[in-house]
């Protein structure tokens, strides 16, 4: 049995069912992309060349003798895809942790909430980005009625009504920090708290230089002594959640003050791996890391096995530090959701 310490975020569809969310990470028809990335780096919401879903199963079974420890699923929407729930299945059944990444009004689907804690999810990370309805609704346009703020926190209801007094699975809000809801890294998780949440992130907003929502949304120096009230504020409220390491807000400051840097000892490509929706696999999802990716090192899940997708490298100093980084501290510092921690504590 291989030493399990690998962590994968695993985008599993191009397509979004749930919300048109406007500074998404994947691009949508109408906003600019980066041309330089290379194709496969690049992620659309209208992509044709998802992995077929029994091919995405066939390697999902191999995840059971490889080093992959914990598996995030993100999407487009995953709940929404209907072949998501045999998926998760196979990943209990391999040893996986999984945690579900989720817009949240899908676990509204009767009987959805229950069949998800049956199946073990270990935790549910659900976005919302205010406490402010017609905020939240403007920049996630939901898709479907009933799919917004309202069924977010429906959703989240929903799921901590299906665990009962059981410690699993975590249930935590994501929130996404732009220059118009700063406010949000201390209302949000007063919100999680009120409604039974078990932990609370606030990630930076991650947007190219040519998108057309960048100097709307994006952070900047003027951004700062803002930034380090809400998050003082948040750390010294005593609320009972789990947040990021007491280290995170000064990465998330770092990553506002300067485009780029330095990470030594990255966990990309060692301790971290992304999954695209066309089965692309990248040390890490930060579009500075793919673009420089050499073409002999690219690699895909299609027609190989887990053990071969997720080799580890070997930590290495990373001169790319960017926002993208950022939002992977809290999944790499995930250990102490899943496994409960004293209310009040940071991981």
């Amino acid at each position: 049995m291989p030493d399990r310490n690998v962590t994968v975020l695993w985008a599993l569809r191009s397509w979004c069912a749930s919300h048109k969310c406007l500074p998404c990470y994947f691009n949508w028809p109408e906003n600019a992309t980066l041309q330089a990335l290379p194709r496969s780096g690049v992620l659309d919401h209208q992509s044709p060349d998802d992995v077929p879903t029994q091919q995405l199963f066939a390697f999902a079974r191999t995840l059971g003798d490889s080093p992959v420890r914990r598996v995030f699923l993100a999407g487009g929407e995953p709940l929404l895809w209907a072949p998501a729930l045999k998926l998760i299945e196979i990943l209990k059944t391999q040893r996986i942790e999984v945690v579900v990444c989720t817009s949240g009004p899908a676990l509204n689907k009767p009987g959805m909430a229950e069949r998800l804690v049956d199946l073990g999810v270990d935790a549910f990370s659900v976005s919302l980005d205010s406490t402010d309805a017609e905020y939240n609704d403007r920049w996630r346009p939901p898709r479907k009625p009933g799919f917004g703020w309202e069924g977010v926190v429906n959703g989240i209801r929903t799921v901590l009504t299906a665990r009962g007094d059981r410690p699993q699975p975590r249930v935590g809000i994501y929130s996404m920090i732009t220059k118009l809801n700063l406010d949000a890294i201390t209302t949000v998780p007063r919100l999680a708290a009120e409604l039974g949440c078990d932990y609370f992130v606030a990630q930076p907003v991650s947007l190219p230089a040519d998108h057309n929502l960048h100097d709307e949304l994006v952070l900047t120096e003027t951004d700062i002594p803002r930034l380090r009230r809400e998050f003082g504020q948040l750390y010294a409220s005593g609320l009972p959640l789990t947040l990021p390491s007491v280290d995170y807000p000064g990465q998330f400051v770092s990553a506002v003050q300067e485009s780029t840097g330095l990470v030594r000892d990255c966990f990309g490509g060692n301790d971290l791996f992304f999954v695209e929706p066309d089965g692309s696999v990248w040390d890490c999802p930060s579009a500075l890391r793919i673009a420089q990716t050499p073409p002999q090192r690219r690699r895909s899940i299609r027609e190989t096995t887990a053990a071969d997708a997720f080799r580890p490298a070997g930590c290495a100093d990373c001169a790319l530090f960017s926002v993208d980084c950022v939002n992977m501290w809290p999944l790499m510092g995930f250990d102490r959701v899943v496994d409960p921690a004293p209310a009040g504590s940071t991981s």
